[in-house]
């Protein structure tokens, strides 16, 4: 690393540590030959190749931007959509991929989004699953559906007479 000051090609590390919930390293470096102090911030790049071929670094506000406006009129909060931004970033990463598409983050952000708002869910799946018709929204609500129902089982078995005795 290059000395800002006096562009002595290299530094010694002074300090490390993990910022942003470890997804970056603040080191502190000390230059030798003049003496002075500066720091550095090291993230992994990830970039986002998008339809047109065209190449970015992958952005947490603008997975949020997008999930904000399948949220338009639904009764999620800006705390709600910054969380779901972190762990679609945070999934993204876990992949180990340098590159993805935007195929790729958009379906990875169909689970989050989906235990926060299915009709938000169902808005953006509609886009990045690319339905075509009717039977397209309906297969969707089915796999809802089912998912919620099995998530949900009885507190009470349906029949009293079927409790365990109690001893």
């Amino acid at each position: 690393m290059h000395c800002p000051f006096c562009r002595r090609a290299d530094s010694r590390v002074v300090d490390s540590r993990t910022t942003d919930d470890g997804a970056a390293i603040r080191r502190r470096r000390s230059c030798p030959d003049c003496g002075r102090r500066f720091t550095t911030i090291e993230t992994a790049s990830l970039t986002v190749i998008k339809r047109s071929g065209v190449t970015e670094p992958f952005s947490r506000d603008k997975v949020i931007a997008g999930v904000r406006k399948a949220c338009q009129g639904r009764p999620v909060t800006g705390d709600a959509l910054a969380l779901l931004g972190q762990r679609v970033e945070e999934a993204v990463r876990a992949t180990g991929c340098a590159e993805l598409t935007t195929h790729d983050v958009g379906l990875t952000i169909l689970g989050p989004l989906r235990e926060l708002d299915e009709v938000a869910y169902l808005r953006f799946a509609s886009v990045y699953r690319a339905f075509e018709s009717l039977e397209d929204f309906e297969a969707e609500v089915a796999l809802l559906r089912a998912g919620r129902a099995e998530s949900i089982e009885p507190a009470v078995p349906a029949n009293a007479a079927d409790a365990p005795a109690a001893d």
